[in-house]
Parts: C-alpha cells; sequence; structure tokens
C-alpha cells in the first residue's frame, strides 16, 4: 500500500512534466494506471474481507445460539434417564413425574429442530410453495382457529377487521403459519388480564395489508433491527420469560420475502406493536397478467 501511495506523486509529476519526452507522458499514464488498480485492488479486498469478517461471525453467533438451545433439553433427558436407569427414583408417582419432563423436553427438542430446518429450506429455496389464489380472510380464520387452542380460553380483547375479497397468490398453509407465528407473538407479551390484540387486512390496488397489533410493552428501537433475525429474543422475552426459541418471526421474514411481500414492525399509538405483513394482491380478470408483470 505504501509504495502505492508514493508512486502516485510521481505519475502525476511525470504527466505535469510531459514536455522533456512523450515517453515521460506514458510512463507517467502507466505509473498512474498501476496505482489506480493497486487502489482498488485494496479497496475491494478490504471490502470482501469485512463481509467475510461478518459473515464468519453471524454464522458462530447462529452456531453458538443452536447449541445453546439443544444442550438445554439433552441435559435434562440425560439426566433424568440416567436417573431412571440408576433405579433411585422408585415411587411410581416420582418416576411419571420425570417421564412427563422427559416427554415435554423432547417435544421442545423436536419443536426446535423442526423449526430449524423449515427456516433452513425456507432460506435456502427448498420449500415447496403453491402458487394459487389465496382469501385472506380464509388464512386469518384458520390462523384465529389455531390460535384458540393456544390461549385456552383465557381472556383476550380480540378484534378483527378484514376487508372482503382481499386475495394474494401464494401457498395458503405457509401464509397460516405467518399469521399464527405473528398472533402467538403478540400473545406472549402481552399482560393476562389485559391483553388487546387486533388484527386488520385491508388492500390497495396492488398491495393487501395484514397488521398484528398488541398492547404489550412494544420493541425498544435498539432490538428493531434484529428482531427478525433467528434466535433475537429482546429483553421483553427475558423479563417476561416467554417460551420459544426466537425463530418464530425468523420464519415469517422468510416466508413473507418468499412470497415477494416484506414484514414491517412499528409501534402501536396506543402502546405496544404492530407488525404489518405486504404482500402483492391478486387480481383477477384480464387485468391479472398486468399486474403480475407489475408487481415482479
Amino acid at each position: 500500500m505504501l509504495p502505492t501511495i508514493l508512486a502516485t506523486p510521481v505519475g502525476i509529476s511525470l504527466l505535469v512534466l510531459h514536455n522533456s519526452a512523450a515517453v515521460t507522458i506514458v510512463g507517467g499514464l502507466l505509473v498512474l494506471a498501476f496505482c489506480t488498480s493497486a487502489l482498488t485492488g485494496y479497496i475491494l479486498a478490504s471490502i470482501f474481507i469485512t463481509r467475510g469478517a461478518s459473515l464468519a461471525k453471524v454464522q458462530q453467533d447462529f452456531l453458538s445460539s443452536v447449541s445453546h438451545e439443544l444442550t438445554t433439553p439433552i441435559t435434562s433427558v440425560r439426566l433424568f434417564i440416567d436417573t431412571l436407569k440408576s433405579g433411585r427414583v422408585t415411587d411410581e408417582a416420582e418416576r411419571a413425574k420425570c417421564l412427563d419432563i422427559i416427554d415435554r423436553e423432547m417435544g421442545r427438542l423436536d419443536g426446535l429442530v423442526g423449526k430449524l430446518i423449515a427456516l433452513s429450506k425456507l432460506e435456502s429455496g427448498r420449500q415447496p410453495f403453491e402458487h394459487k389464489a389465496v382469501r385472506v380472510a380464509d388464512v386469518i380464520d384458520e390462523a384465529l382457529a389455531s390460535f384458540e387452542v393456544v390461549r385456552v380460553g383465557a381472556a383476550v380483547d380480540m378484534t378483527v377487521d378484514v376487508e372482503p375479497d382481499l386475495e394474494v397468490t401464494g401457498d395458503h398453509a405457509t401464509l397460516v403459519t405467518v399469521m399464527s407465528n405473528l398472533l402467538g407473538n403478540a400473545w406472549k407479551y402481552t399482560t393476562a388480564g389485559e391483553r388487546k390484540i387486533a388484527v386488520r387486512a385491508s388492500g390497495d390496488r396492488r398491495h393487501v395489508l395484514i397488521e398484528v397489533a398488541d398492547n404489550g410493552p412494544g420493541v425498544p428501537e435498539e432490538e428493531r433491527r434484529r428482531i427478525f433475525d433467528e434466535f433475537a429474543r429482546g429483553r421483553a422475552a427475558s423479563h417476561s420469560r416467554a417460551a420459544g426459541f426466537g425463530l418464530g418471526l425468523a420464519i415469517v421474514r422468510a416466508i413473507v420475502r418468499a412470497h415477494s411481500g416484506r414484514v414491517e414492525l412499528e409501534d402501536n399509538p396506543g402502546g405496544g406493536s404492530i407488525f404489518r405483513v405486504t404482500l402483492p394482491r391478486r387480481v383477477q380478470g384480464p387485468l391479472a397478467a398486468v399486474a403480475a408483470r407489475a408487481t415482479t
């Protein structure tokens, strides 16, 4: 790098003092060309090295998070299996309790592995998607039916406002997953007995907007850039000890992107958060082909 910098003024001097001979001009041009190439190479190399280091750090953080999440249930299961094998637990009630814990931890482990596989398929493009007409109202209705199982009759002030005849082109099952994850996220971070969740869907000529709003603690500004990353869990998750692996919103982002859409987070004016999904609207009739080309 230092020789390149020192050679630059030499090349400029040769160009300025070009009266001596044409060879001097050519020499100056060659020196400047060499310096320019060297500087460009240095800058590009620095950029690639920095990006490579950033990617390596992301991969290291991801592997560290996966290892941590896998180690906890595996350690629990091994501990209780060793306890049962050693015969230290003779009471049938205690044995049943140990087996229940093993079953719960295995379910947790299975859920984590399943989500990791699903996320890997989504991000690598190996997840098969249907490309059919999907009614937004049907997606929301199915997600709300699944949500009833999550809340198990607990009180929640739920409002649903969906415009009729909204349609998108995509995969019905994965879009239901998007809504289920957003509803589950709103449920986890709102206070029992005071929960307010609003689901809204509207559209214009080209887009469909689906929102899930809650009255939870919201997401601090410094956490928003990472909220859709794998294993990203904010302070609200730590304080409330909400269950989960920090993969739900990452799956939401991957599915929405696969549908040529985007997902955003903003503050709810009444307190809490609003997650907004924007998808290309399916246009029926002769304008469908034109609209499809306009959204690509």
